[in-house]
């Protein structure tokens, strides 16, 4: 498969999952830019079609259509952060509702140790121009996942399927977390096992069989 197919197909695996519905993002490092979907595409019926190229300052290259309106969000991660070779942007429910409260994101499971922790930006404005692009770079840091409070997420990874993997992962340890809430007070891993778990986890093998299973859930579908 393509790039681009790839791309697609994270998106539509995404919105599947109800990670991502009418509104979204994914995009893949590529030479003179990015790779990413159109912005009024479907995310449900994504194609290699519905991807365009674009440069870092949002010129399109190739494609049938505009990127969406928050590639400011990728351009500058990428201008930031050489080690970055996909992101994905989304509004998960659960991630997004601790947020909302004011909880903070705990590592309760093992494959949401992959994540933390995770800096909020304390506002909900869309990342839609350089400067807050800027200010979600200053949060986020050299970490691979980020929260906007009451907005969404952001995941980045060496590729496309480490980024999607990523935001899984913090969306699944979110949903245990906010579950666990309504019982009584979680247990949060120690560092000795965070790092015991990351030691074991961050494995492109393991990343890989991840994707795979969340495409054989779709193609059933």
């Amino acid at each position: 498969m393509s790039d681009k197919d790839d791309l697609a197909l994270c998106l539509r695996m995404l919105e599947h999952q109800g990670i991502i519905d009418y509104n979204g993002h994914a995009s893949i490092r590529c030479e003179g830019g990015m790779l990413i979907n159109v912005g009024s595409s479907q995310r449900n019926r994504l194609t290699a079609d519905d991807i365009c190229t674009v440069d870092l300052d949002g010129r399109l290259i190739e494609g049938k259509g505009k990127p969406p309106l928050e590639f400011h969000l990728h351009a500058g991660i990428y201008k930031a952060r050489p080690d970055v070779g996909a992101i994905v942007h989304a509004h998960p429910q659960w991630s997004t509702y601790l947020t909302m409260t004011g909880n903070e994101y705990l590592p309760v499971f093992a494959q949401g140790t992959l994540v933390h922790p995770v800096p909020v930006l304390d506002t909900p404005d869309s990342i839609n121009s350089p400067e807050m692009s800027a200010r979600l770079n200053a949060v986020m840091g050299a970490c691979p996942a980020a929260l906007m409070k009451s907005h969404g997420a952001v995941t980045v990874g060496a590729d496309i399927s480490e980024a999607f993997v990523l935001i899984n992962y913090l969306e699944e340890n979110a949903h245990r977390q906010y579950m666990a809430m309504q019982l009584g007070t979680p247990y949060v891993f120690s560092e000795t096992e965070i790092e015991a778990a990351r030691k074991k986890l961050w494995n492109p093998g393991l990343f890989r069989r991840t994707w795979d299973h969340f495409a054989a859930k779709l193609e059933d579908a």
